[in-house]
């Protein structure tokens, strides 16, 4: 199964919506095989965050994203990467469909409450940024069956 990265930023955290958000990815049937609090710093938002560093808003960015602690997740599925950003809707919350986590949840480009792995390539990459290998779980739920067709896993 395909695996990718999510971060529920510093926005998602102080304004309560953690258990929200990740029901979501759950009803859908995505699998959780890593999951952890952490203080970003900026070293690691440099990398993170390197094909921006050069913009005018990155000391913002910055800002933001050490606002408070965030949590990773490390989700796993059927095209994981493709449904987790249908999930999560547009960049900026103001332009998110409603039934998006930021079209419910932002009304910021910056402030839009969830980071999601744009490629599966930028997931494997991301995924070794933020979990070491013994942080993410190779398990399959019992429910796995009614999630998808047998053709399908």
């Amino acid at each position: 199964m395909e695996k990718t990265l999510v971060i529920f930023k510093p926005s998602a955290i102080v304004r309560g919506f953690v258990g929200q958000i990740l029901a979501r990815f759950q009803q859908k049937g995505l699998i959780i095989a890593g999951m952890k609090m952490m203080q970003l710093d900026e070293d690691l938002l440099r990398v993170h965050y390197a094909h921006l560093v050069d913009r005018p808003f990155f000391p913002s960015l910055l800002e933001s994203m050490m606002a408070s602690p965030v949590i990773v997740l490390c989700l796993k599925g059927k095209d994981a990467v493709k449904v987790v950003r249908l999930l999560t809707g547009a960049t900026n919350g103001r332009e998110a469909q409603p039934g998006t986590i930021r079209g419910d949840f932002s009304m910021s480009g910056q402030e839009n409450i969830i980071h999601a792995s744009s490629s599966i390539e930028d997931a494997e990459v991301e995924i070794k940024r933020f979990f070491s290998d013994d942080e993410i779980f190779e398990w399959c739920p019992q429910n796995v069956r009614m999630l998808y067709a047998p053709d399908e896993m």
